[in-house]
């Protein structure tokens, strides 16, 4: 069977997080730059198909192809990385140095993704300006709004709010992120990371990096937003929410049920009987 157990493949995410810690600039922007585009694409896939079938459960169904993607390849994304890192610090493989550096050159390297793939859309999507209205275009502009201005309206309730959805969102990034390691076999990790990824996504849940291309392609199209809309309203709160859900009720939380506690004896054993002085 290629099932693999949770402790193990709690001490293999731990250890993929060790090594993406220590990986080199290049490398690190290179694959977030790739990761960022790639859930570009997967975001217009769900749009398109929920365009398409009027059924917004059918555009999450496949949204989950990106982050395959990304997860198959090994590349970098910013939000999976706030779990798998501090995992790693938590059992002595990595330092709080190595995890900044990454989380700051990830999140970089997602955002030029996100921009190329969304001045990309742009350009296919306007006819290099040409076109300003459409189903796609429109469909882009209200959830850029709806992820920006319903947040401003509600004021400082609006941070919390898209804080809270944030948490709930990459709850659910991270432990696929972590169940891409629960199987062998490539069909195996396919399956069991297209779960949670599938219910964030249905939920409405807020995702740091798919707003990199959502909200500014949107401003491109000519949304009614400010750069400070989006980074005030959206981008700041859900990417620290992002970092709460998946550090707290995935990294830490699995570290906690699965960390191997050291004994005097191995639980399997069955102590041989004291001997008693005297008899």
């Amino acid at each position: 069977m290629d099932y693999i157990k949770p402790a193990q493949l709690v001490e293999d995410v731990a250890q993929a997080g060790a090594y993406k810690s220590k990986l080199g600039l290049k490398d690190i922007l290179i694959k977030g730059i790739l990761s960022g585009a790639f859930l570009g694409f997967a975001t217009t896939l769900a749009y398109t198909a929920t365009i398409e079938t009027n059924l917004s459960i059918v555009g999450a169904l496949v949204f989950p192809v990106g982050f395959v993607l990304i997860l198959l390849l090994g590349l970098e994304l910013v939000t999976g990385n706030f779990a798998m890192l501090p995992l790693a610090k938590l059992r002595g493989q990595t330092s709080i140095t190595n995890i900044g550096y990454n989380f700051f050159w990830a999140f970089t390297g997602n955002l030029l993704g996100s921009l190329l793939y969304g001045l990309l859309f742009y350009i296919s999507a306007t006819k290099l300006g040409h076109v300003t209205d459409g189903p796609m275009i429109d469909k882009i502009i209200s959830v850029a709004e709806a992820k920006t201005l319903t947040y401003k309206n509600l004021g400082g309730e609006g941070i919390i709010v898209a804080m809270t959805k944030a948490i709930l969102c990459n709850w659910m990034v991270t432990l696929g992120a972590f169940m891409a390691f629960v199987s062998s076999s490539t069909i195996g990790k396919i399956a069991a990371m297209w779960l949670p990824v599938f219910l964030f996504f249905a939920h409405g849940f807020e995702h740091a990096v798919v707003n990199m291309f959502v909200i500014p392609t949107a401003i491109l199209m000519g949304a009614d937003l400010s750069l400070g809309d989006w980074w005030l309203w959206n981008q700041i709160p859900v990417t620290i929410g992002n970092f709460i859900g998946g550090f707290i009720f995935t990294g830490l939380a699995l570290h906690l049920v699965n960390h191997k506690k050291k004994t005097n004896m191995d639980s399997n054993t069955i102590p041989t009987p004291l001997r008693i002085k005297g008899l």
